[in-house]
Parts: C-alpha cells; sequence; structure tokens
C-alpha cells in the first residue's frame, strides 16, 4: 500500500529538482568594459553580467553569461543560440520589431571623444574620421546626423579599438556610451589629453528610453519575470551594489 506513495514523492521530488535545475543563458558584448569585458580565466564580468547573475538569484534560477560579438547579437538570439540579451542594448523602435524588450536597466547619454579643447559645431564634421560601435545606435546617428555634413565613419567591432586609433591620431573622435568613454578610456593613461567634446546625445528617437534586456518575440512569460526581478533588485539594494561597483554616479537615470 506505501508504494504509490513513495513512487509519487519521488515524482514530486524529481519535479522540484527539475524546476530548481532551469539554466538561463544571457549574452553579452565581451568587449565593453565597464559594461562587459571576459576575464582571463574566461568569465564574464562588468555591470551587465553582474546584472544577469542578479536577476537569476531573483528568479531562483541558474545562471550562465557568454559573450556574443554585438553586430550579430539579435540574430544569435532568434536563432536560440542563448536566451536572453543583456549587453547595453538601447530599446528602440526598430529593435523591437525583432525582440521584446524589458523595462530600462539604465539610461545613459552618448558622447564624442575628442582632443582636449575640441569645439564641436556643424562646420567641424566636415572631413573627420569618427568611430563608432559597428551596428550600435551611436553608428545609426551618426549615420543620419553627420555623415552628410562631411564626416567619415570607421565602424569596430568591439569599442576600445577605436580609443586606440583614437590615441594613435587615426581618427578625430570616438563616438561611444558616457560611461565607456569615461571609464575604459578619459580615466585611464592613454586617455590623457581627450575629454568630452560637444554635447550629450540622448534624441528619444536614435536612443530610445534606455538600454534593455531583450528575449524573443515568443517568450513573454520570460519577460515578464525578468520585469519583475528588475523590480526586486532594485528594490532590495542588489542594484545599487552592483552599481558602485563600476560608477560614481547613478546611471539608472530619471
Amino acid at each position: 500500500m506505501k508504494q504509490p506513495l513513495l513512487t509519487l514523492g519521488a515524482l514530486l521530488c524529481a519535479l522540484t529538482a527539475a524546476s530548481h535545475a532551469e539554466t538561463l543563458r544571457f549574452a553579452t558584448d565581451a568587449s565593453y568594459p565597464p559594461f562587459s569585458q571576459q576575464g582571463p580565466d574566461g568569465k564574464m564580468a562588468g555591470f551587465d553580467p553582474d546584472i544577469a547573475r542578479a536577476l537569476c538569484a531573483a528568479m531562483k534560477v541558474s545562471c550562465e553569461v557568454v559573450p556574443q560579438d554585438f553586430d550579430g547579437i539579435i540574430p544569435a538570439l532568434n536563432a536560440k543560440k542563448f536566451d536572453v540579451i543583456i549587453a547595453s542594448m538601447n530599446i528602440t523602435d526598430e529593435r523591437k520589431k525583432a525582440v521584446n524588450f524589458s523595462d530600462k536597466y539604465y539610461n545613459m547619454p552618448s558622447r564624442l571623444v575628442a582632443r582636449s579643447g575640441t569645439a564641436i559645431n556643424d562646420a567641424w564634421f566636415k572631413g573627420k574620421k569618427i568611430g563608432v560601435l559597428r551596428s550600435s545606435i551611436q553608428e545609426k546617428y551618426a549615420r543620419d546626423r553627420w555623415v552628410k555634413l562631411g564626416a567619415k565613419l570607421v565602424p569596430y567591432g568591439k569599442a576600445p579599438e577605436s580609443f586606440l586609433d583614437l590615441k594613435a591620431g587615426r581618427l578625430d573622435a570616438s563616438f561611444v556610451d558616457a560611461a565607456v568613454g569615461d571609464t575604459d578610456f578619459l580615466k585611464t593613461p592613454n586617455g590623457k589629453g581627450f575629454a568630452f567634446a560637444g554635447p550629450a546625445y540622448s534624441d528619444a528617437k536614435y536612443f530610445g528610453e534606455g538600454a534593455g534586456i531583450a528575449v524573443r518575440k515568443a517568450d513573454t512569460a520570460l519577460l515578464e519575470r525578468i520585469n519583475k526581478a528588475l523590480k526586486q533588485i532594485r528594490a532590495d539594494g542588489s542594484y545599487d551594489k552592483i552599481q558602485k561597483k563600476y560608477f560614481s554616479f547613478d546611471i539608472y537615470g530619471n
């Protein structure tokens, strides 16, 4: 008489174990410090991977963070190479056609980095070489606004590569997320003699409402879980702890 109960108990234990064994695979750009970078041990580090792990903890699932080049990250998501994108990706109408976004998890303007004292106006752009991350929202904005003013865009697969060419004089400016320009270049020895130039760029038409976490169109239940987890880590202090690890200012925005 007890055997069916034991079988049922074993089944319940197996189901419980299976539910806790869920793993979410997050993809991020491995060359975008301080948001993401790959350490010598191969492990992904930075603000984005840390937020991914905090979200997984809130959702009570295992977490795997994998590297993926930014210019192919949406096609790779839709090809089911991973489950989620967390790669400082701005929420825009164009990208919403291919993926669904969470609520924003930060909102940062973009800036031009150039030699200190550079004055930016429409006339300045003629004949200038400007580095941009390939397939980024910065590239889209610069192509629409500055190419017609005479600027030449130089796309890079990795944002830091543009800083090397800027330092070497092969570029006149680099157009990047303000936090990346500040922490990965201006605050380093290589950034000596350089500064942000011109205004902060945050036109919602191009830069959207901030950076979001992307999932496939069909994964509506997962999106709801991620948004719930985002609210949780904002409320319990986990987000603030991670933010202070990388930035001396609030990057969440208004």
